[in-house]
């Protein structure tokens, strides 16, 4: 039952236009919220994320209504505490604020206030004939779910999933080796069963798109009025010489992937371990594994993720896992894995083209995914891009199939960010996947509304927490490196010409989520502009957005 709380060392609302402020809820051991003014009204929220619990003190006011937090991007609206942009699927709580008698109370339970998040109503018993089928049960399936029931769809959900488990936070797999489902699993069983989804574990084989059915490989047949392909990504291998046939060799995508990983390190650790892949999953699996064993990371880049983040930038990573041991073996190829002498089914070593051997007592393979549209391949009624993705309009609808959408790893969508100009891309970003899941849900819906952009955001674990927004679907040519980069607390600001198209920060909050702001509204300053020394942190957010 809700009742009223003092704030402590508060006599009065005196916070000026879009000021934050973090204050103790009296007689609530570490209670906590967050009060911002915001058009000249001052809301009370919860005070920490409900994605990894960040402080939302350290997050971006909009004038539009908007809190963005500083961490992952994940955004609330301040009047109603609603998440508008994912990770974060709990909305913030909502605190009515009274003042009187010289101070300043809020009004609620104290269960809420210690929990900092509210849940969402999704409670639902499916009726009707509308019916929206699912394939594939990651962040783009969550996304899609959870708005569907929040705006109260109430015809029937179905996740087709490959996975032996509800969907999970796969980032934690490459960043923190979780193999425990119930840490991983965004919701648990009771949370599906109240808002009637159901999540069935089979395989798509084939799609009808004339019929509306997809065909599984356990026989059955699913009806959908409409479809959402949302089947991710398929890691890579290595065909070469001896990757097919050794034992402790692994990708990593699922559970079942970190649990062998696991069992192969072994509770004494001390192992050699060779990472193919100087990319984010395998720099992210590298930084974890690196205490107390020997991790070499073998990659053909000069520097890690140069593909992306250039080679500057990739040279600081390096030599943040440098100082925990690891050891890198760049601008290299890998010619084959050769037995162990102790056992000629697992891994031994693993050869360069150089003549360079390793010595691996597992390899963990991080060399990209593709497209998981095997079960699309050869069908007349769909054109797969030369990538085996799905080309989708703005609303992520497929072209010739109104009532059908594909969303994630196997998307390729129109982007509109700073120097995309509508460019088709691809982007394999949890949040990316996430929204898209969001904004199709918002298409069943509400038809006629138009899709809500957003700034892709990505984040890794590299001994520090990198923070990234934008996209460089057209490369970028010019770098700006703000901070300390020889002590890991840097913005670099990735530019096309005098347009800046990305941005990547180390400790140094909320650089970050001001620009993924700014570069929705237009108002992302210039190459030259930063290279003067510009700080983004002091640019003005107009309320219009403009991609």
């Amino acid at each position: 039952m809700a009742q009223e709380f003092k704030l402590k060392g508060l006599s009065a609302l005196d916070l000026q236009e879009g000021e934050k402020r973090e204050v103790e809820v009296e007689g609530i051991e570490k209670g906590k919220v967050l009060l911002v003014n915001q058009g000249g009204q001052t809301h009370a929220l919860s005070s920490a994320c409900t994605h990894y619990g960040a402080p939302m003190k350290l997050g971006v006011v909009t004038p539009d209504g908007r809190l963005t937090c500083a961490w992952h991007g994940a955004c609330f609206n301040i009047a109603t505490g609603d998440v508008e942009d994912a990770p974060a699927l709990d909305p913030l709580a909502k605190f009515e604020i009274v003042e009187k008698s010289g101070a300043v109370y809020i009004k609620g339970e104290e269960s809420t206030i210690k929990a900092s998040r509210r849940q969402p109503n999704v409670r639902c018993q499916a009726q009707g004939p509308e019916e929206v089928l699912i394939i594939g049960g990651g962040s783009g399936a969550v996304g899609a779910v959870q708005a569907l029931r929040e705006q109260n769809f109430k015809g029937g959900i179905t996740v087709l999933t490959r996975e032996p488990n509800l969907p999970i936070d796969r980032t934690k797999l490459s960043k923190a080796l979780l193999d425990d489902k119930n840490k991983l699993q965004w919701r648990d069983e009771a949370w599906y069963k109240d808002a009637d989804i159901k999540v069935v574990e089979d395989e798509a084989t084939g799609v009808d798109f004339s019929s509306k059915k997809v065909s599984t490989k356990s026989g059955a047949t699913y009806a959908y009025t409409k479809l959402v392909l949302a089947s991710g990504g398929t890691p890579n291998r290595l065909p070469l010489p001896g990757f097919k046939d050794l034992g402790n060799i692994f990708l990593l995508r699922t559970i079942p992937d970190v649990k062998g990983i696991l069992s192969a390190v072994g509770e004494k650790k001390g192992k050699n371990i060779v990472v193919v892949g100087s990319s984010f999953i395998g720099m992210e699996v590298a930084n974890c594994l690196s205490a107390n064993n020997t991790v070499s990371v073998v990659g053909m880049e000069s520097a890690p993720m140069e593909r992306v983040m250039g080679a500057e930038v990739g040279k600081i990573f390096q030599g943040l896992l440098a100082k925990n041991g690891v050891k890198f073996y760049l601008s290299a190829s890998v010619d084959s894995a050769a037995p162990s002498s102790s056992d000629s089914s697992a891994v031994g070593s693993v050869k360069l083209k150089d003549g360079t051997s390793l010595p691996a007592d597992l390899v963990i393979l991080g060399v990209g995914v593709k497209p998981e549209t095997s079960y699309l391949r050869d069908n007349p009624a769909i054109q797969l891009e030369k990538d085996g993705s799905v080309r989708v309009s703005e609303s992520f609808q497929v072209p010739d199939h109104p009532d059908v959408f594909a969303i994630g790893d196997i998307a390729t969508y129109p982007y509109h960010g700073p120097g995309g100009s509508g460019k088709p891309v691809r982007i394999e970003h949890w949040n990316v996947a996430q929204n898209a899941g969001r904004s199709v849900a918002k298409t069943i819906t509400h038809p006629h509304s138009k899709p809500k952009p957003f700034i892709p955001v990505f984040w890794s674990a590299l001994g520090k927490q990198l923070r990234y927004c934008g996209h460089t679907p057209n490369g970028w040519d010019n770098l700006v490196i703000q901070g300390k980069p020889d002590e890991g607390s840097f913005a670099a600001f990735y530019a096309k010409g005098e347009t800046v198209v990305a941005v990547a920060s180390m400790m140094m909050d909320p650089v970050m989520a001001q620009s993924a702001e700014l570069m929705r509204r237009g108002n992302m300053p210039g190459k030259s502009e930063l290279q003067g020394g510009l700080d983004v942190l002091q640019v003005g957010l107009p309320a219009q957005v403009k991609i």
